[in-house]
Formats: structure tokens, sequence, C-alpha cells
């Protein structure tokens, strides 16, 4: 085990001062937390290739948690670093309640701060249950010492940091955005998404970058420690595997997920689709006034009947009525051109489900069908829907009547819907952020009796306006083309529609706020990775099991038993 690293009281502060948990920090420990979080947000799209920076900064992460004495000073310092990746990371989020929703900015903002502090809570948890898990190195002569980096505090730490965004993911239905996971999708770690999916490769992260802290601090140790014996042979020296072992190992991690890729999980199946992803760019203020939607159908007429394909795709909502409402004219012209032209269409509306006396209820967020020359209507019923957008909190009532938006509560639909079947092709479709949740996308392919070849999302990210958000999702979707080894189609009403092959690679794009079609031709696949197989089971194992190791061998209970058998000597030397 390496040596702990010398620890110091601040001037002016004495022991007494210090609280229970270990030295007081002082407050630019905190600060610069934070602000490392703020830089985490670079990591993420747009950012070209941000999985190594990422991996610097988690190494500071990692080396900043170690100079914590107490569960209570590594809580902080994580939710402080969370609080700035959030709040960076999501700001977008005030666009969409002050731009689009009409709240007073104080309120957006005040709400976006709140928000943000909530996700921090997630990172603060990872980095007590570190804490608590990895324990201090301490000894009854020197009290106060800091973390000592062990390896069984790496993999504490890898586990905790991945149980905590597991749990970001879950809980209050879930909210996995910015999963440090994500960030991975150029970088060297990618390998590792079909393997375990975004929270493995969170968790081969924080792996590495506390494996690199290891091997830096016991190379600042071994080298401060002739000086501190005065001769060339001190204890130190004699033991540079201290050093080494956890730098190969995090090397070998890093050449692991960047060889990874060469594996192939899934196979070509079925014949190429030719594409057509529609991008309306109707303004997000329009989208629901009466002259907007008669707009939006026309133009959503017209951009489907001008060319065929084997199958054409509208965003989320593209005709902003309920299916029962959608003008004759739209849907008579519609069927023609897909008897005619062999076309399939996938278009978003509003679904309902009308009862035996009439009544139109079950409002649903859908997509529905058009196969040529067939009279039945495929639909999709959005199952993972949005709070404060499809369905309110209990309690958050006065919240959304702060937002002039035309919010309700929807239905849900089944957690497994059968796919769209194009020709031979089976495709399986999701709507707005369903698509961040890869452990859905998972269940779906693994329990469907015909899984599907091709992956689906339609979305309106206008809400956002022209911010990072539209680089983030799609980097999202490309996570779940890895995760899953299936090419993944976007259509959105201002961006980013794009197509993404099975590879995560992006293959086509159009450019955001324009209107237009992106033609393209896709190759399906069929075959399971092991996190379609596994889901999220497999990193949430691993993590608990390895928590529960580091808990039971942390050098704080083994130094305390240690010491206990100790002075349980000296005591039973004193009676005898």
């Amino acid at each position: 085990m390496a040596e702990p690293i010398t620890s110091r009281l601040r001037p002016g502060v004495t022991p007494a001062a210090a609280d229970s948990g270990g030295r007081a920090l002082p407050r630019w420990h905190y600060l610069a937390a934070l602000a490392a979080g703020a830089v985490n947000t670079l990591s993420f799209a747009p950012t070209p290739r941000g999985g190594w920076l990422e991996i610097a900064i988690f190494v500071f992460l990692y080396a900043w948690l170690t100079r914590t004495t107490g569960w209570k000073s590594a809580a902080l310092t994580g939710g402080a670093f969370g609080f700035g990746n959030f709040v960076t990371g999501v700001w977008w989020l005030y666009v969409s309640m002050h731009d689009y929703g009409g709240m007073a900015a104080p309120l957006a903002s005040a709400a976006l701060v709140l928000f943000s502090l909530y996700l921090a809570l997630y990172p603060a948890l990872a980095a007590g249950l570190w804490s608590f898990c990895a324990g201090h190195a301490k000894t009854a002569n020197a009290p106060d010492l800091p973390f000592s980096p062990t390896w069984h505090g790496a993999f504490a730490f890898a586990s905790a940091w991945a149980l905590g965004e597991w749990l970001r993911g879950t809980v209050f239905t879930g909210f996995p955005w910015l999963a440090s996971g994500y960030a991975q999708v150029d970088g060297p770690l990618a390998g590792f998404a079909p393997v375990a999916g975004v929270y493995g490769v969170g968790w081969v992260l924080a792996l590495v970058a506390a494996l690199i802290v290891q091997a830096v601090l016991a190379i600042a140790q071994l080298r401060r420690a002739p000086e501190a014996s005065g001769s060339a042979a001190a204890p130190g020296w004699r033991h540079p595997a201290r050093a080494i072992l956890p730098a190969a190992v995090a090397a070998a991690v890093v050449a692991s997920g960047l060889l990874l890729p060469l594996v192939t999980w899934t196979l070509p199946a079925n014949a190429p689709l030719k594409v057509r992803l529609l991008q309306g760019n109707v303004k997000q203020e329009m989208k629901f006034d009466p002259v907007g939607i008669s707009a939006a159908i026309t133009m959503y007429q017209r951009m489907i009947t001008e060319k065929p394909a084997d199958l054409t795709i509208t965003p989320e909502t593209a005709i902003p009525v309920l299916v029962q409402q959608v003008p004759e004219d739209f849907a008579r012209a519609v069927r023609q051109f897909s008897d005619s032209t062999g076309t399939s269409l996938l278009f978003g509306a509003i679904g309902g489900t009308v009862t035996p006396e009439g009544r139109l209820v079950d409002y649903t967020n859908s997509l529905y069908g058009v196969t040529p020359n067939s009279r039945e209507l495929y639909r999709y019923d959005k199952h993972h829907l949005v709070p404060f957008g499809e369905f309110v909190p209990w309690g958050f009532r006065w919240f959304v009547d702060l937002m002039k938006i035309p919010l309700g509560d929807f239905a849900r639909g089944a957690p497994v819907q059968k796919p769209f079947m194009v020709h031979n092709q089976p495709v399986d479709a999701d709507i707005c952020y369903e698509d961040i949740f890869g452990e859905e996308i998972a269940r779906s392919l693994r329990e469907n009796a015909v899984p599907a070849g091709v992956l689906v999302n339609s979305t309106n990210l206008a809400w956002f306006g022209n911010t990072i958000a539209l680089d983030q999702h799609l980097q999202i979707a490309r996570m779940r083309s890895l995760e899953t080894g299936r090419p993944m189609l976007r259509a959105t009403n201002t961006g980013a529609t794009a197509a993404i092959d099975a590879h995560g690679k992006v293959i086509g794009r159009l450019p955001v706020f324009t209107t237009g079609s992106l033609d393209v031709t896709v190759q399906g696949t069929a075959g399971n990775t092991p996190y379609v197989t596994s889901g999220n089971n497999t990193v949430l194992a691993v993590s608990l099991i390895l928590l529960a190791f580091g808990f039971a061998f942390s050098p704080a209970r083994t130094n305390g038993k240690l010491r206990k058998r100790q002075n349980g000597d000296k005591n039973g030397g004193t009676r005898t």
C-alpha cells in the first residue's frame, strides 16, 4: 500500500478548529473543484475528442479528493465538481423556461441553479461513498492524514462514481444527461460501450484516473524517500512497483479501449434502406398556433411526397394535432404516395384513445407508421415521459403554471413495443429524450420477439434554441449506436438531424435551423452486444461487490483493528 500523503493544517487553523472528519480545507479547495466541473463541460460535444480532456479532469478530481480527510469534505468536493459541471452543462434549460416558457428571468435562473444543485447531490454521494468505503490511512501517531491512493481505493472510486451516475439516471424518472461516459464517444474508452454501456465507460474512466493519480503520487513518494532518510537505500526506493503497476494497468485499460472497436459484436442483416430524414425548422412559438399548425401540415405533406424512399421520418409531433384530426387532404396524399412509390412513413402526431362513448382520453406523444399497400396504421407511444413537459410531478403544478407552455399529463406507452417493419427490416422507434436511457433501448432489443436492426429517434429540440443541447443530444445518440451495435436515425425539428452508423460514426447531418431533408442509406444489423444482453446489471454488480470489498478492507478499518489489538496487548501486558 502506498504511503499516505503528508497532511498539514492550514496556517491559522488549529487542530481544535478542524472538523471531526479531519483537517479543515480552505475555501479555494472547493472553488477549484467547482471550476474543474465547469471545465469538464468542455469534454462533451461539441468539443472534438473531448474524452482525452475528460481523463485529465478526472485525474485532477481524484487527486483533489485525496486531499480530503473525511466523508464530509469528500462529499462537498464531489458536490462542488458536480454543480460546476451541471450548471454550465445544462444551462440551456434556462432557454426553454425563459425564452419559450415566458418564465421571469430570476425565477428561471433560480430553477436552473436549484436543479443543478439537485444533480450535484449524486457526485457528492459518489465521493462520500468512496470516502466511506475506501477509508483513511490513519495511524495513532498521525490521525489527520488524507487519503492514501491504494488499489482498493481506485476500484472503490470507479464503483462509487458509476453507482452515483446510475442513480442520477434512475431516481425520479432519471436525468442521465452529461453522464461521464458520453464524452468518450470519440475518446479512448469508447470501446467499452458495447461491453458495459455508458455507466460502464464512466466506471473505466474513473478507474483510469484513480490509477494515474496512484502512480504519480507513488513516484513522488519514492523520490522523497531518500531526502527523508538521508540514504539512497531508503525503503521507498525498494518498491518501484507501487508506481509501475498502477501506471501499467491504466495504460493497459486505455489500450483495451482503443482496441475493442476492432471486435465485431453485430453483423449486417437484411437489405440496406434508403432513408429520408425531414427537418421542418418550425419555430417553437408557432408550433401550437392555429396558423402555424396549418402551415406545418402543408409543409410536411410537400416534403413527404416530393421524393420516394424506403423510409421517410418526420420529427416529433411534426403534425401537431390528434391523429383523428389529421386533415383528410394530408392523409389521402400521404397514403397515395406511399402506395404508389413503396415508401414507408413514420410521422409524429398526438395520439388518443376513443372510448365507447366517443370521448378522447389518454393522450399520448406518438409516432404513426404508414406501410405501402396496407391499411394498418403502426403506432408507437412514448413511454419515458419528460417531467414538467409531458407530466406534472406531484406538488409542482404551481411551477408549470409559471410557464406559458401548453403542457399536460400524457399517458405512457408500454416499456417494450413492437418494431415498425420496413420491407423486412424491423425498426425500433423512440421519441425525444427517450434515447438517453440506454437500458430501455437495450431492453426493447432484448425482449422483442423480432429485435430491431435500426434505431430511430424523432425529436424536437426547438425548446432549447441554438445551444449545446443539440450537439449533446447527438452525442448521446451516438452512444446508443455504440452500445447496441445498430445504426441510429434522428429526425429533428431544428437539429441535429443526422444518421449514425452501427459504429457510432455520423454519416450524414443537416445544418441546424434549416429546412430540408437528409437522404442516406443505412445498413441494419443483427446480434446482441454484451450490453444489450445484460444491460446495466454488469456494472452495478461489479460496483456493489467492489464497494463492499473496499469497505471491508479499508485502511481505516484494518488500521483500527490493528490499533485495538496493539492496545489490547499492552493492557494485557500491564495486567500480567
